[in-house]
């Protein structure tokens, strides 16, 4: 029987935790989330020798043990509780050669907890090019551990690091801080209380107010409880002497000559977070990213469409006619189909989002946005997300995983969907060319592109305004702190980016796929079936009706179709429900064709076409244009004016009209709840916004 050790690899945002985790551990590495939060979870294992293996946990990023967030809780409970699943029998921590005094703080808290704990400096190839030298021996005396020097880009010090795992017995477990030197009568009393408990957990237990197992509340009428303010006062003087203790351990063993450094980084710093030049480079690439999901991802985005057109033709031709082919070919062929679509979208996205992580790039862009983001609860990391929304709110929405805070992650998650996504484009196409003049403002610009450009704004500016309201209404004991490291500039490793595209569009497929499907499924069976002696009658119906009006094969199916929609249990619904769009300004084919768009946006020209009975002609857009504007009401007034257009673009800006999406925010939020507010707070001020346009103009 093979032993296992269990390993916890920890250490502050940007130090190459990830990079060493994937070293270690190759193609062996689970992803998910922690139960009950959607932080990432990444394990994996990777073999010591022919009897002894490891298991690794790479917790969240954190810089203290001190949580404030609830990414830094994880990592306390793991470290804390001995019956957490992740608790672990050595950590690793990673440092960064370049930070190093700063990253010795959460090393000496773990170190005092009692585990033992390896200290792991990474990118120690960057030392001779940053004037670095470190006496090893001397500093592992100092810490009382044993350290490996690590650089993942050259291959070096991870075999030297797997050794130190294997013989972890041999790491000493004493403490750093004695703690009588922050508050003696304190630590005095909590000692003889806690006569065999870790002191620094008992500290940990009652400064942080949490509860884990071998602590309880033993004290007695001796004990005053300290106030708040007297705990972050300790607190404070707790990391001044962990400071002083590590100044004086780096004092000779951690030098740096500045003479023989070639920095480049501080040159391109400051350009990169200049106040002008920050942003407009910033922009730059953003429109390089959303130029990429846009454009890049149509050919493979049409090959897929294409293929999976084909193959539910196909099953028709090979498969017995019935109620199953129609199931397989109609229904779950498509509903793959629709969630196979995304993922060139999906991994060009992540493609871009971790070649910036991986440089560095990605924490001077949290600096540069943050003051501009942070009024509305919005994180430096949300304009990523909003900005990708342009382009399609699912991968989007995704990417919001990058955000630590939960809170400025829910709502950065939950405003998303009002980024003007690709999906909407031809709606306001339709309905701009119907409503809007084709003519010029000051004689240069088009009114209709300019109103078109002014739906891009809206969304954006709407995405604000309700983040700004969210940040009142989501209530969060978290706290949010400003702290942000500038990593040194990297060139990307290959295989950490591809293990993050190959990650995250697994995780879409195998995640968001399966309600994507099953959702398209039922929605299928509600537009292709009906009552019999409607549905079921729909082709004699329809051509008996036009017997004498010698209309071509393609024009009778056109007929057909139209008159099979409308007569479906969807349609049905649409029809029923008519009156409830009525304010709006909407007949009930425009009713049904808002309703069957629920699953995308894209389907409402297509439902149109079908209901003006032109959709053999590939639905044109001039063909359903002339259509709709021969389209009258009861009492003959023109159907669509500028109301019911103006109607129809702020019902559609505001809207959720997208599964995928409502989809990925269940997934992403982990909680029908949000995903119910998201969609109810959307719809509501959709169709609010399209009843007043309607009843004002």
């Amino acid at each position: 029987m093979k032993n296992i050790i269990k390993i916890a690899l920890i250490g502050n945002p940007n130090v190459g935790k990830t990079s060493i985790f994937n070293a270690l551990t190759g193609l062996n590495q689970h992803v998910g989330n922690y139960p009950g939060i959607t932080v990432e979870r990444k394990s994996g294992t990777f073999k010591l020798n022919e009897t002894t293996s490891a298991h690794i946990v790479d917790l969240p990023g954190t810089y203290s043990i001190n949580p404030s967030s609830k990414d830094e809780e994880i990592t306390l409970k793991a470290l804390f509780d001995t019956k957490n699943n992740d608790h672990p029998d050595v950590v690793v921590v990673i440092a960064e050669v370049e930070n190093l005094k700063r990253n010795l703080l959460l090393f000496t808290q773990i170190k005092d907890l009692g585990i033992p704990c390896i200290l792991a400096i990474n990118m120690a190839d960057r030392m001779t090019l940053k004037g670095i030298s470190i006496d090893v021996a001397a500093l592992e005396k100092q810490l009382d551990t044993k350290i490996a020097l690590i650089s993942v880009r050259k291959s070096q010090g991870i075999d030297k690091l797997k050794q130190l795992i294997f013989d972890y017995k041999e790491i000493p477990t004493n403490s750093f801080l004695d703690l009588k030197k922050v508050d003696e009568a304190h630590f005095e009393l909590m000692e003889k209380l806690y006569a065999n408990q870790n002191p620094y957990k008992v500290w940990l237990h009652h400064s942080q107010q949490i509860s884990f197992d071998g602590i309880g509340s033993v004290l007695g009428s001796n004990y005053t409880e300290k106030s708040p303010s007297e705990i972050k006062r300790m607190q404070q003087r707790e990391t001044i002497k962990r400071y002083q203790f590590i100044g004086e351990a780096l004092k000779t063993t951690y030098v740096i000559d500045a003479s023989k450094a070639t920095d480049f980084r501080a040159k391109l710093d400051r350009v990169l977070t200049h106040k002008i030049f920050g942003y407009v480079i910033f922009f730059a690439i953003m429109l390089l990213v959303f130029q990429a999901i846009f454009e890049w991802s149509g050919i493979p985005m049409d090959f897929i469409d294409g293929t999976f057109t084909s193959l539910s033709e196909w099953t028709k031709t090979v498969l017995p006619a019935g109620k199953l082919t129609e199931l397989i070919s109609d229904g779950i062929i498509p509903g793959i189909g629709g969630v196979v679509i995304f993922i060139p979208q999906i991994a060009i996205l992540f493609l871009f989002v971790a070649l910036l992580e991986e440089s560095g790039y990605m924490s001077r862009v949290v600096f540069l946005m943050d003051r501009v983001m942070r009024p509305f609860g919005l994180s430096g990391k949300s304009v990523v997300p909003l900005i990708s929304g342009n382009a399609c709110a699912i991968p989007a929405i995704m990417s919001a995983r990058n955000i630590e805070n939960s809170k400025e992650r829910l709502i950065t998650m939950l405003v998303t969907p009002f980024a003007t996504c690709s999906a909407r484009i031809p709606v306001y196409v339709i309905i701009i060319s119907l409503v809007i003049p084709n003519e010029n403002v000051l004689g240069i610009f088009s009114l209709q592109a300019l109103t078109m450009s002014g739906m891009y704004f809206l969304g954006f500016f709407m995405a604000l305004i309700s983040a700004w309201l969210m940040k009142y209404v989501i209530k969060a004991k978290e706290k949010s702190y400003f702290i942000i490291e500038m990593p040194s500039y990297k060139v990307p490793l290959f295989k950490n980016v591809f293990y993050t595209v190959w990650e995250k569009t697994k995780e879409f497929v195998l995640g968001a796929g399966k309600i994507i499907l099953a959702l398209s499924v039922i929605l299928w069976f509600l537009g292709t079936h009906g009552p019999s002696e409607t549905f079921g009658q729909a082709e004699s119906i329809i051509t008996e009706k036009h017997i004498n009006d010698n209309l071509t094969e393609a024009q009778l199916a056109d007929e057909i179709a139209g008159y099979q929609l409308e007569t479906s249990y969807i349609g049905k619904i649409g029809q029923t429900i008519q009156p409830v769009f009525a304010p709006l300004g909407y007949d009930w084919k425009v009713s049904i064709a808002v309703l069957t768009s629920f699953a995308a946006r894209e389907v409402f020209v297509g439902n149109l076409a079908t209901l003006y009975n032109i959709g053999s002609s590939g639905e044109d857009e001039d063909m359903i244009i002339g259509k709709m504007r021969t389209q009258v009401r009861e009492d003959g007034s023109p159907m669509f004016t500028l109301g019911t257009g103006v109607s129809l673009l702020l019902f559609y800006a505001f809207a959720m009209q997208c599964i995928s999406t409502i989809a990925i925010t269940r997934k992403e939020t982990n909680s029908w709840k949000w995903t119910i507010v998201q969609v109810v707070f959307m719809t509501v001020l959709a169709y609010i916004s399209a009843m007043l346009a309607y009843q004002i103009l």
